[in-house]
């Protein structure tokens, strides 16, 4: 792709905090310096900790219905205005409530949740913390007893850098959600180790091909450094800066602050804030920007959509092509079809019920058409189309009609036939495969054991489970129909399976108990999407460890959803029979040949949920006592004796047992045999996060003695 040069002497900026309701109560030391044991909680009187200058604050910020922990330039004039974020910890970790509290200890900052759990801020020291501070650059540093800096902000950037703050090679800044939603966004800017800072997609490969913005500047570059005067530029092991840039601005009275953020859409800008010495307002400036043009960013609208300028007031918005349309809620995941086709099969003609649109002046890459055919003019090209049964899109350029469709050999020749299987389940089995037009890796499962139906009825519910977009789901990418055969295109998860981590022997890493805690939290936000916040309610019927699967930081993802049957609104479906049995994930109404609802879900999420906490398979031959055999009746007896610790045996030291004890009792409400008993799954979680009391549960099996 044709890069756009860099002009990196990018001018001095300040920093321009993006959030909502910043909570700030300012530490009234008058050192500045945090001591060991000092703490901040959201609800109390200090909830974060200024710099000496009071421009940058430290502590719990409110984002949505929770809170976390950041760094953020302090609106001193109007609180109630969105402050700037410049920095979050574990941006992608579940909120926190306003009961928990980050204390400084000798081993680090410790974020303690409602629940009791102990969550590292600052930590992994080579000696012990003695004191901490927020300096006035924007930088949160830990001391040790000799005043040397042991850990520091300013080396894990999240969507920002700032004066005095450098990008190393090989490391990159991830785009927030939104300017009130600071968990990963779409896109990132990367510092490569050849010397090219590069603004690519979040999820793709990264290749020159997937690329938006570069630098242009392969060569000896070891970081991007904003320096304290506000030069943005590219600096090289030795000899001078790539580029260098001025700025008529003076910070004599601490009053300029740079910053240099990825912003949400995708464009990389610099920033300048400039205080006013009799006023604490500040007047903001956009210095310099990698690109000016909203549509150049790639990926910056979803799939079957593409992005436009409007004239009038040259402002960008996301349109969809003919025949799609778009969530008006939320414009960015892309376009879906608002009708489904039944093919062209056989001697139809394929013309019959199909007709052609035009998209004039559009800019589009040619990659990869399965057709190239010289044509005098568009029409020609679109009647070929629409004579072709394969044909879902033409683009007429330079003369020639480049026809596009993603067809089965393709993804046979993306997996090399079918070869590395990476699971099989009630469905049909699922293969590794690389697409050959951007090199990225994905997952396609093969179905083999679905009802026949019309290709209508199939694409309809595809298209559904396409339009499902939620962190803790896995995403449905794209699908294939040739004659009997089925494929979907799902996006790959690199750390496998959770049966594998929690059941395979083998395995070399194995999740923690705080990890084991996010994982279930995970599941359970995947499953309430589902059943309650995506356009069509879905039962999953088939949740699993098999289905629950890992990304590259141990994010878990729910697979399979919607392949059952989805969920008729206001209703319970009778599913028909023919979902396996699967070691007791079933609920008790499959047996019965019972109604189906989300309760169904519920039970097999709790069989998970026990699994998970306890590392081993619900029903186990090979145990000491007969009791242990099947965990939801052993992990009852366990409850009612004060035992708990007996189902962690292994990992004791490592567990926390009020966390534990919690868990246990919503796993124990959500395998009861009455459906009736078991919770929703919104109020499954407030009772997992500690919001609710969770009162004692019954035995689980109606028939078991108490």
């Amino acid at each position: 792709m044709a890069y756009v040069p860099a002009a990196l002497f990018l001018l001095s900026a300040l920093i321009i905090l993006i959030n909502d309701n910043i909570i700030v109560k300012a530490a009234t030391n008058e050192s500045h310096v945090i001591k060991l044991g000092s703490s901040l909680s959201p609800d109390s009187n200090l909830s974060s900790w200024l710099s000496p200058s009071g421009r940058f604050a430290f502590g719990f910020y409110r984002q949505g219905n929770g809170f976390t922990v950041g760094i953020w330039l302090v609106n001193e004039l109007n609180q109630t205005e969105q402050s700037i974020v410049v920095w979050t910890a574990r941006r992608d970790d579940p909120l926190v409530s306003s009961n928990s509290t980050l204390r400084l200890t000798g081993d680090g900052l410790l974020l303690q949740t409602e629940q009791g759990e102990q969550v590292p801020i600052a930590s992994n020291f080579l000696t012990t913390a003695s004191s901490a501070a927020m300096l006035d650059y924007g930088n949160f540093v830990v001391y040790d007893n000799r005043s040397k800096v042991i850990w520091q902000s300013f080396d894990s950037p999240t969507d920002t850098i700032l004066g005095g703050q450098n990008l190393a090679a090989g490391t990159y800044l991830v785009s927030s959600v939104s300017a009130s939603n600071h968990f990963s966004g779409r896109f990132s800017l990367q510092m490569q180790g050849d010397g090219n800072l590069v603004s690519y997609p979040v999820n793709i490969s990264t290749i020159s091909e997937n690329a938006y913005w570069s630098s242009n500047t392969v060569g000896p570059a070891q970081l991007l450094s904003l320096n304290a005067s506000g030069f943005l530029v590219l600096i090289p092991e030795t000899a001078h800066p790539l580029a260098t840039g001025s700025y008529h601005a003076h910070d004599d009275d601490g009053t300029i602050v740079h910053r240099a953020t990825l912003d949400a859409d995708g464009i990389f800008r610099l920033y300048l804030h400039n205080y006013s010495v009799m006023s604490p307002s500040s007047r903001v400036s956009i210095v310099w920007s990698n690109l000016h043009n909203q549509c150049d960013v790639k990926g910056f609208c979803g799939l079957n959509s593409y992005c436009a300028v409007l004239e009038k007031t040259n402002k960008t918005e996301c349109r969809c092509y003919p025949g799609f349309v778009i969530n008006p809620v939320d414009m960015f995941p892309g376009c879906y079809q608002n009708a489904s086709d039944d093919g062209c099969t056989g001697n139809e003609d394929p013309r019959l019920g199909y007709k052609v649109a035009s998209v004039d002046n559009i800019s589009w890459p040619i990659d990869h058409p399965y057709s190239v055919v010289p044509l005098k003019n568009p029409q020609v090209c679109s009647d070929s189309c629409l004579e072709d049964c394969s044909c879902k899109a033409a683009l007429y350029t330079n003369g020639n009609c480049n026809k596009y469709k993603l067809e089965n050999a393709e993804l046979e020749n993306a997996t090399h036939g079918f070869k590395e299987e990476l699971g099989r389940g009630t469905f049909g089995a699922v293969y590794k495969g690389t697409l050959s037009t951007s090199n990225k890796i994905v997952a396609v499962k093969r179905l083999e054991k679905v009802v026949e139906e019309g290709v209508r009825e199939f694409k309809a519910e595809i298209t559904t489970i396409g339009r499902t977009h939620h962190r803790n789901l896995v995403q449905l990418l794209g699908f294939c129909i040739e004659g009997s055969q089925k494929l979907l295109v799902y996006e790959y998860m690199s750390s496998g399976s959770l049966a594998h981590l929690l059941f395979n022997k083998a395995a070399t890493v194995r999740p923690s108990w705080r990890e084991r805690v996010g994982i279930v939290l995970d599941v359970a936000k995947g499953v309430l999407y589902l059943h309650e916040e995506c356009g069509v309610h879905i039962i999953h019927c088939n949740l699993k460890p098999q289905n629950i699967l890992l990304d590259h930081s141990w994010t878990a993802q729910i697979s399979d959803f919607g392949l059952a049957r989805l969920l008729v609104p206001n209703d319970q479906t009778k599913i028909a029979a023919g979902v396996e049995q699967r070691s007791g994930y079933l609920a008790p109404e499959w047996q019965k040949n019972a109604l189906i609802s989300v309760k169904s879900d519920i039970y097999s999420f709790g069989i998970v949920l026990l699994e998970t906490v306890c590392c081993r398979k619900n029903i186990e031959l090979k145990v000491s006592v007969p009791d242990e055999m099947i965990l939801s009746s052993w992990a009852y007896k366990c409850f009612k004796a004060g035992k708990l610790y007996k189902l962690v045996e292994d990992d004791e030291q490592n567990v926390d047992l009020k966390t534990l004890e919690r868990m246990v009792k919503v796993g124990l409400w959500c395998v009861q045999d009455d459906p009736a008993l078991r919770p929703l799954m919104k109020n499954v979680i407030l009772m997992l996060e500690g919001t609710t009391d969770i009162p004692v549960p019954p035995s689980p099996e109606l028939r078991q003695a108490c």
